[in-house]
């Protein structure tokens, strides 16, 4: 094998089919060809999180793609967002002193111990594999698992709704991320839904695509909710991640929004999911500013501000709006003093 210098030429002459994926904010595929650029240092990774690329790397048999694995991986980024090329050359160093599992091996499954003890793995939580295996399924038109027929009959009201207890993770994923076959089911039912159920699909409908239609009732659920005495935050926050798969950015904006203006707007838990999910509504300077007057008197504290505002300005754009919104002449004394606690009153 001749000298190799990166990690998509490594993969390309071992002969399997890969592809990448960020795990990072949200799953989404990475085109080889950007990885490609993102790995030499030609452009720097789109949506780093916690100063991190957190990605999935895919491969499978050329003859046969469900037979595949899956290594999660996350790398450091410089302080302007770049792969940290020395770590990336350490990872294929010790790819390569087990490469020889993936070129000589029949069976790909084999080459699963390739990066055993490989300080850059990490595992996602249940709700991230589970979307994660969901996506990867469509793409490879593999079958759905056991569960998946029996979240389709319970969303769709053909068994008692009160009966959600032995649904399956798996299967409510797999019904968001084909959620193009079955909208109108759930468009018809999504009023009926207990909080628990509803929670688990909107938090998995992120990850997919919704259509207006169902980014309304979404956001009329949202708003309902919100008026309550004591609004339930887990249900709350994930109608707001489901509203990040609408393909109108008015609805992102208007969750945003309806978050900051309620009685939430305080929990560090609302403000890190919009930090988290939705941080390109931060863009928007009234948009940021209120953001930020919120998070300076939430219960997250000092620390909490300092950490929020320390993994949103890592993203440039980000990182100008925040900036500018520090300079807002407008802005509290509370702000004031959390922006001079954070970077010293000189600021």
């Amino acid at each position: 094998m001749s000298s190799l210098n990166s990690l998509t030429q490594l993969l390309q002459e071992s002969g399997v089919k890969f592809g990448f994926f960020d795990m990072g904010r949200h799953i989404t595929e990475l085109p080889s060809i950007e990885f490609a650029q993102i790995e030499q240092g030609n452009c720097i990774y789109p949506s780093p999180y916690l100063h991190q690329a957190w990605l999935a790397l895919m491969l499978w048999n050329p003859e046969n793609s469900e037979q595949n694995i899956v290594w999660f991986l996350k790398f450091p980024l410089d302080e302007q967002g770049y792969l940290v090329q020395a770590v990336r050359d350490d990872f294929i160093n010790r790819l390569m002193l087990n490469i020889n599992q993936i070129l000589e091996s029949a069976d790909i499954s084999e080459a699963e111990d390739a990066l055993k003890d490989n300080p850059f793995s990490f595992t996602p939580d249940q709700e991230k594999m589970a979307v994660f295996h969901a996506i990867t399924a469509k793409q490879t038109k593999a079958e759905p698992s056991q569960f998946y027929q029996p979240c389709l009959q319970y969303y769709s009201a053909q068994t008692p709704l009160q009966h959600w207890q032995e649904l399956g993770l798996q299967g409510i994923a797999e019904l968001a991320i084909n959620i193009a076959d079955h909208q109108d089911i759930i468009i018809n039912h999504f009023d009926q839904y207990p909080d628990e159920p509803l929670i688990a699909l909107c938090n998995s409908l992120e990850h997919s695509e919704i259509s207006e239609q169902l980014s309304t009732k979404i956001i009329d659920k949202l708003t309902l909710s919100l008026a309550a005495d004591q609004p339930n935050i887990a249900l709350c926050t994930a109608l707001a991640r489901a509203v990040y798969a609408s393909p109108n950015e008015s609805f992102r904006q208007q969750a945003v929004l309806l978050l900051l203006n309620s009685k939430l707007a305080h929990s560090s838990e609302v403000l890190s999911t919009i930090a988290i999910k939705l941080p390109a509504q931060l863009l928007t300077p009234d948009t940021s500013h209120l953001f930020l007057e919120k998070l300076a008197v939430s219960e997250a504290g000092q620390q909490g501000f300092s950490r929020i505002l320390a993994d949103l300005m890592f993203s440039e754009n980000l990182r100008q709006a925040i900036l500018t919104a520090f300079r807002n002449p407008k802005r509290s004394d509370q702000l004031t003093k959390a922006i001079g606690s954070m970077f010293g009153s000189a600021f």
